[in-house]
């Protein structure tokens, strides 16, 4: 895979790599679902999912004799990591043990495309036009239909909702820096040094609560390898793929549609039925989206 500074993906790879990345970073959801539903502790679930990640990337590099990165990589790629895996994933985890319910937590994670925007049109240079800021308002309303039903009545203390924001900002930031610093680290390289990372601070999490010990059943370590396979090497590869190639706020408009691929994913593997809101909710979404991404074309142009 290229590295930073190579050019844009074409047309067509690009609307490949956007789908694959909206289906499995969505697919995350359900990981974390099938934790939950097989006994699973979640930080135990994370610190392994992202030890089983490290191990097999750190064994690729090895394999091929690729080259290990200097200090100053290690530094940048895990300050991104730190922000992107570990605060992100801990602090909506954190949230959502705090009484923050599900429905809300997404709702707060979708406004990561405005604040992103705003963030890359000062230090980027990609400005978002009016018809920009548009389709991000579609989209978060899209948004805000398809979690609706999952909204409110858990009575969770004010102080909590800071949780899931922060996360959302930790993501942000984290994604700028990733676009803002030119890294030659090649995709292997880079998410490397993020999974090592973020498993150790996943793991010292695990540590210091009493929860390192490996997973004891075949569901919970079936769950793991779903976030290993689907979610690392699917999803974080497109996410850091597709920001390369076109940019902080194009990567993160496309997030708006994880809330309503979720509620597929949740149909599919667990019979959940998709109600007419959400059907709603997915095409205003993707309404939402379609203006983004219009309007980034007309602007290249």
């Amino acid at each position: 895979m290229a590295p930073q500074g190579a050019g844009r993906l074409g047309a067509a790879a690009i609307t490949v790599a956007s789908i694959g990345l909206i289906v499995t970073w969505s697919s995350g959801f359900v990981g974390a679902e099938l934790a939950a539903r097989a006994g699973g502790e979640p930080i135990t679930v994370l610190a392994w999912r992202f030890v089983v990640l490290a191990g097999i990337l750190v064994a690729a590099m090895l394999v091929l004799r690729r080259r290990w990165p200097g200090r100053a990589s290690w530094l940048r790629q895990g300050t991104v990591a730190v922000l992107n895996q570990a605060a992100y994933l801990l602090l909506i985890f954190e949230g959502v043990r705090a009484g923050v319910d599900g429905g809300t937590a997404a709702l707060i994670a979708a406004l990561q495309p405005m604040l992103v925007a705003t963030i890359a049109g000062r230090f980027l240079g990609e400005r978002a036009n009016g018809w920009m800021w548009l389709g991000m308002a579609v989209g978060l309303g899209g948004v805000a239909l398809v979690v609706s039903g999952a909204l409110g009545g858990t009575g969770a203390p004010l102080w909590a909702y800071a949780l899931p924001l922060a996360a959302v900002a930790c993501l942000g930031t984290g994604t700028v820096l990733q676009r803002r610093w030119h890294m030659h680290d090649d995709l292997l390289q880079t998410l490397t040094m993020h999974s090592i990372v973020a498993g150790a601070v996943f793991m010292a999490v695990a540590l210091l609560r009493g929860h390192a010990a490996p997973p004891t059943t075949g569901d919970v370590w079936f769950a793991v390898l779903w976030l290993v396979v689907l979610s690392s090497l699917g999803g974080y590869v497109l996410y850091v793929t597709v920001t390369r190639s076109h940019g902080a706020t194009f990567v993160s408009t496309m997030l708006y549609l994880t809330p309503p691929t979720t509620m597929l994913w949740v149909w599919l593997v667990f019979g959940v039925p998709v109600t007419p809101l959400g059907i709603v909710g997915l095409v205003v979404a993707a309404a939402g989206v379609a203006i983004v991404l219009s309007a980034q074309r007309r602007g290249r142009r």
